[in-house]
């Protein structure tokens, strides 16, 4: 569990939630939520990991045309 103290008795509240908010994000724990959250079934999670796989490809194989192109 992310945990946050006071740097100093007059900081802020919005400094101290950024930095709540980072800490969060580091750990991954919403990450880790969002999956638990409900069950998915291994067909289901190799099906999406196998279609973010080829978006990855896709992305790249994109990104390197489009630097042959410019030269």
């Amino acid at each position: 569990m992310a945990k946050v103290k006071l740097k100093h008795p007059n900081e802020h509240f919005d400094s101290l939630l950024r930095r709540f908010k980072k800490s969060v994000d580091k750990e991954d724990t919403l990450k880790d939520y969002r999956e638990k959250e409900f069950f998915e079934k291994p067909s289901s999670k190799r099906k999406r990991a196998k279609a973010a796989a080829k978006k990855r490809t896709e992305k790249l194989h994109q990104s390197t045309i489009q630097t042959v192109k410019t030269y």
